[in-house]
């Protein structure tokens, strides 16, 4: 699979997978709030959204 997470979409999942993980280790949200956090984060660090792949969104 190609890369299909553009530059500014892959800084604003990092940022807000980061936060989200940030807030539930500091005890601010719940802890099922971090383990979503997941998701944004690796997506934007692979550069890969499975979703996007589905929808077709990114493809050339």
């Amino acid at each position: 699979m190609f890369p299909n997470v553009g530059t500014a979409d892959r800084a604003i999942r990092i940022l807000i997978g980061a936060a989200m993980i940030l807030l539930a280790v500091f005890g601010k949200v719940p802890a099922w709030v971090g383990w979503v956090g997941l998701v944004p984060l690796v997506t934007g660090l692979v550069r890969m959204c499975p979703l996007y792949w589905v929808l077709g969104i990114g493809r050339d």
